[in-house]
């Protein structure tokens, strides 16, 4: 069987040496990923809508790289330890709990952190709601997690399960050097099969953006949509647990759908819809 592809050893994780500081994909992409939320924010548009300005909306992507973070690295380390059944590799060295280069972060704790940064940025800003913040925020998120899934591949990591060798698709991972974790078989590329996916709600939702439905529904489409790819991506993915048949990512992606379901209803009820933010909003340059 001739496969189509194979793992590009030859490609190094670290984008960038300059000297002692070496710069990682990983932080590139994540970056980016906050430059384009910036940017889409930051349009006339959007800024007429949030009723906020440029300095106000870096305030506040400063409060979800905390969440991101937090959240993110806190929900890995959890989830480490509970796949792995043991909590000495953190206690018996505190710092690899902040140590994120080490493994990485979780993407559902990093969405726990950002939901909570909204909540405390609202708070400065009375006039800004919940539901108007999330549908800006979220319209070019899918470009960051894909290049994040891209990462993963880069990295050599959450590679899918075993895959019949039949499958030109599928790629024996493992980078030179590293300690062969994956062993010499064939594997499904899940992280690309979740970048593709998350990569398909980009056009969804700027069709959805576009249609200018109430206030709130864009935001909880992308997270039903999130739910959705990222239980389907969960089908390939080597799960760090199971219950049952339920992998731990779809134990926390399968909630996503119902609840962002149920929340696109409640605001296509309530049929409230902002295009300019009240009267005191700083007008847009």
């Amino acid at each position: 069987m001739q496969h189509w592809f194979n793992y590009p050893t030859n490609v190094d994780p670290i984008a960038i040496h300059l000297g002692p500081l070496k710069i990682h994909w990983y932080g590139i992409a994540y970056l980016v990923g906050f430059i384009c939320v910036y940017l889409w924010m930051s349009r006339p548009k959007g800024r007429l809508r949030l009723g906020i300005t440029r300095e106000q909306i870096q305030d506040f992507l400063f409060y979800a790289l905390i969440g991101v973070l937090v959240g993110g690295r806190t929900f890995f380390v959890i989830n480490d330890i509970i796949s792995k059944h043991d909590a000495s590799f953190y206690l018996s060295n505190p710092i690899n709990v902040i140590a994120v280069w080490n493994g990485g972060m979780a993407f559902h704790g990093g969405l726990v952190g950002v939901l909570v940064a909204i909540a405390l940025f609202i708070r400065k800003h009375p006039g800004l709601t919940y539901t108007v913040l999330g549908d800006e925020v979220v319209m070019l998120l899918p470009i960051g997690i894909t290049l994040t899934r891209i990462v993963n591949f880069i990295n050599d990591e959450l590679w899918g399960d075993i895959c019949r060798p039949d499958r030109p698709w599928c790629m024996i991972p493992n980078r030179p050097g590293d300690a062969q974790i994956w062993g010499p078989y064939y594997r499904h590329p899940a992280q690309l099969y979740e970048a593709v996916l998350d990569i398909l709600t980009l056009p969804i939702l700027l069709f959805l953006y576009k249609r200018r439905p109430p206030d709130g529904v864009v935001a909880w489409s992308w997270f039903t949509m999130y739910g959705i790819t990222r239980t389907i991506a969960e089908i390939w993915r080597h799960a760090d647990f199971r219950l049952g048949p339920i992998t731990g990512g779809q134990l926390y992606a399968l909630p996503m759908i119902p609840i962002g379901i149920a929340m696109i209803v409640y605001c296509v009820r309530s049929g409230r819809r902002t295009d300019v933010a009240e009267s005191n909003a700083p007008t847009p340059v």
